[in-house]
């Protein structure tokens, strides 16, 4: 990730793709399966359904309990915006309308396989970050970019884990 000056307000994101061996109604099977995320991820150690959902739908809610080395234990709420099988996947951490972070998954059929982007934007609402911004607000640029990197590193490494588990079925 090259340096953009991105402040927190310019909402900045991160995205990367990838070709998959598989049809998309098995990577969406993979990529909508919210319990399998913390088995991919650094941070997100643990994820549950929230207020009696239990499956992936528009407007369930679910859980998810990260750590991280600067940051230490925390829990969000995060609710689905889009859930449009098997092209889509997106959920909004906090609130919809006003989020700390935005996440996507996008399948397209591609050469007998899926092709599969992954992004993420950070912002508006308020986050964890904002407490460090607060702090050292004349680190901020600095801060989310060191942030945004670690986003596009997992980003990368939960691709590939999706990949090796949709082509053959290991991480």
């Amino acid at each position: 990730m090259e340096w953009t000056g991105a402040r927190y307000a310019d909402k900045p994101t991160v995205e990367a793709s990838t070709w998959i061996d598989a049809d998309p109604a098995r990577v969406w099977s993979l990529v909508s399966d919210i319990k399998l995320m913390p088995t991919l991820s650094n941070e997100l150690q643990a994820v549950e359904w929230a207020e009696g959902a239990d499956a992936p739908r528009v407007g369930a809610r679910f859980v998810g309990h990260n750590e991280h080395d600067a940051f230490g234990q925390w829990s969000t709420t995060s609710q689905i915006v889009a859930c449009d099988e098997p092209r889509e996947f997106a959920w909004a951490v906090g609130e919809p309308d006003d989020p700390a972070a935005m996440w996507r998954f996008r399948l397209t059929p591609r050469d007998g396989g899926t092709a599969l982007s992954y992004w993420m934007q950070m912002g508006p609402g308020r986050s964890g970050l904002s407490v460090a911004i607060e702090s050292m607000p004349d680190k901020e640029q600095k801060i989310v970019f060191v942030r945004m990197r670690e986003f596009e590193a997992a980003i990368g490494k939960t691709l590939a884990a999706i990949k090796r588990l949709a082509e053959h079925g290991v991480r």
